[in-house]
């Protein structure tokens, strides 16, 4: 017999798994070194290092960096939402 209920609950894991996911990537750190740069960001895409020839370089190149970052993923996860058929607040937005 189809239970309507058991498609919320798999929609409940996946959601938890992916939460999961976004954790663990937040703890992941990646390191680039190359040509005086060193940037080291982490799994979800936020610089936390970031030099170049051994100085930092102003809040403002830094920010604006994080800003073009935040805009690139929002219009990804507008086109996963469209994929995926709107299912809103899947990977733990707009809860």
């Amino acid at each position: 017999m189809f239970n309507p209920l058991k498609s919320l609950g798999d929609l409940n894991e996946l959601r938890k798994k992916a939460i999961a996911m976004q954790k663990a990537l937040a703890a992941e750190r990646i390191t680039i070194d190359q040509d005086g740069v060193h940037i080291v960001m982490t799994g979800n895409q936020e610089i936390v290092e970031f030099t170049i020839d051994g100085y930092e370089p102003e809040d403002r190149v830094i920010k604006a960096l994080q800003e073009a970052i935040k805009k690139a993923q929002e219009v990804a996860a507008k086109k996963l939402t469209q994929l995926s058929g709107g299912l809103p607040g899947l990977l733990g937005g707009n809860q």
